[in-house]
C-alpha cells in the first residue's frame, strides 16, 4: 500500500537510510546477538551521519529536523534492514527528548552535542523490581541535601543500561507524596553507581539489558531536570511519544514478517506446488496484509498528529495495542507458515518471533492500554460512584 504522508524529499531520505543500515549495521548483526551488546562505534556511526537527535537545534549537534516523519524513517529502516537491538530509537526519540525539552540551556549544551554525535549514550531508569509499570510505586529515593541529592535504589530491565553514559533516573523526591517524583541525571562515572550483569532475555538479543544500583550517589543539583517534585507528569508527558515509537516499531517489524514469509511461501514447495497456493496459506497471508495496512494507515495519521502537537495519552495507548498486538499475531502466523525452518534461527523470522514478544511489555503492558482507553471514555469508578 503507498503510504501518503511521505513526500519526495522523506523517500529520498529513507534510501540513504536503508543504504546505512544495510552496509554498516546488518553485517554485524550475528556478531552482536552473540555477544549480548552492539559495539559502541555503532552510535558514532549513525552520528557521522546525522541520523542521532535529528529534531535538536544545530547548536547542540543536530539538524533542527523537528519533522518526526525523518525519526519514523530511521527506526523503520532499522527494523527492516538493520538490526532490532540496536536502540537508537530509545537514545534519539525516547531519552534525548527529556533533555531537549525540559533542560536549561547549561544541560543542554553539556550533554546534547556528545550524544548527538554518538559519543555519550542514554538510558532512562524507571523500571524496578516488584513494580513493573507502576511508576508511582517508586521506591528509589532521591533526599534533597542542599546543594544536591542523595540518590539510592535500585532499577531493572534497563535498555542500554551496560553502554549508557547518562543515565535519566526516574526517583522518588517527596517522601509523603505518591506522584512526588524527580527526574535526575547520572553520570557513568558518579561514586556509588554500578551496573549489574547483563540481564539474559527471550529475544532483542543484541540490545542490552541491565540492573542499576544506586547507592548514596550524590547527584549535583544542575543534574536534576525540570522541577525535581514533577517528574511523574513528565514521565507521563513523554511516555506517550514512548509509545508512538513503540507502534512505529511494531508495524516495521510486522511488516518485514510478512515480506520475508511471502517470498518463502512462494518459493517453498509441498506436494509439487508453492506453499502460498493453497487456500489456506493465501487467506492468512490475505488478512495479515489488510491489518498490517489497516494499522500503519492509523499509526502514520498519529505521526501527523504528533508532528502538531496534538498527540493525546489515549490515541498513542491505542497505537500501542493495536500495534504491538498485531506484530504478535504476525510473528506468529509466519512462523507456523515457516513450518520447522520456522523454529530455526538461521532463519530471521525465528528471531523476529523473540523480539516482538516484549513489545507487548514495555512503555506499558496491553493491559496498561486498555485501562488507560477505557478510563478515557469516562468508565472511571471513581468517576462513577
Amino acid at each position: 500500500m503507498r503510504r501518503l504522508i511521505f513526500d519526495a524529499e522523506h523517500e529520498e531520505f529513507r534510501s540513504s537510510v536503508r543504504r546505512f543500515f544495510q552496509k554498516e549495521i546488518a553485517p554485524h548483526g550475528a556478531r552482536w546477538r552473540a555477544q549480548g551488546i552492539v559495539d559502541r562505534w555503532a552510535f558514532t556511526k549513525a552520528g557521522e551521519q546525522g541520523y542521532l537527535l535529528m529534531w535538536a537545534p544545530e547548536e547542540y549537534g543536530g539538524s533542527a529536523l523537528t519533522d518526526f516523519r525523518y525519526e519514523q524513517i530511521v527506526y523503520e529502516e532499522n527494523i527492516r534492514h538493520g538490526e532490532s537491538g540496536f536502540y537508537i530509537q530509545l537514545h534519539s526519540g525516547l531519552v534525548a527528548p527529556y533533555i531537549g525539552k525540559l533542560g536549561t540551556a547549561e544541560q543542554k549544551a553539556a550533554w546534547l552535542p556528545a550524544c548527538a554525535s554518538g559519543q555519550k549514550i542514554l538510558a532512562i531508569a524507571m523500571t524496578e523490581p516488584g513494580s513493573g509499570s507502576d511508576l508511582a510505586g517508586l521506591r528509589t529515593t532521591a533526599e534533597d541535601r542542599g546543594d544536591h541529592w542523595l540518590l539510592n535504589g535500585s532499577k531493572t530491565y534497563i535498555s542500554n543500561g551496560q553502554l549508557a553514559d547518562l543515565v535519566i533516573v526516574a526517583a522518588r523526591s517527596v517522601p509523603d507524596q505518591r506522584y512526588g517524583i524527580g527526574l535526575f541525571v547520572v553520570e557513568a562515572d558518579m561514586p556509588g553507581f554500578r551496573r549489574g550483569q547483563r540481564l539474559q532475555k527471550m529475544g532483542l538479543h543484541a540490545q542490552d539489558t541491565s540492573e542499576l544500583f544506586f547507592d548514596d550517589v550524590r547527584v549535583p543539583k544542575s543534574h536534576v531536570l525540570g522541577d525535581p517534585t514533577q517528574g511523574f507528569g513528565y514521565l507521563a508527558q513523554f511516555l506517550s511519544g514512548e509509545r508512538l515509537i513503540a507502534a512505529i516499531d511494531a508495524v516495521a517489524l510486522a511488516d518485514t514478517a510478512f515480506d520475508l514469509t511471502l517470498e518463502f511461501v512462494q518459493q517453498r514447495r509441498a506436494f509439487g506446488r508453492p506453499m502460498g497456493t493453497f487456500q489456506h496459506n493465501r487467506f492468512v497471508m490475505g488478512e495479515l496484509r489488510a491489518n498490517i495496512d489497516a494499522i500503519q494507515t492509523f499509526v502514520d495519521q498519529l505521526v501527523l498528529e504528533y508532528n502538531q502537537g496534538r498527540l493525546t495519552a489515549e490515541l498513542a495507548a491505542e497505537a500501542k495495542l493495536v500495534a504491538t498486538e498485531l506484530a504478535g499475531r504476525v510473528v506468529d502466523a509466519c512462523v507456523q507458515l515457516h513450518g520447522g525452518a520456522g523454529y530455526m534461527d538461521e532463519y530471521r523470522i525465528s528471531r523476529l518471533y523473540t523480539d516482538a514478544r516484549v513489545m507487548r511489555i514495555f512503555a506499558g503492558t496491553s493491559e496498561i492500554m486498555k485501562e488507560i482507553i477505557g478510563r478515557s471514555l469516562g468508565l472511571d469508578e471513581r468517576k462513577l460512584k
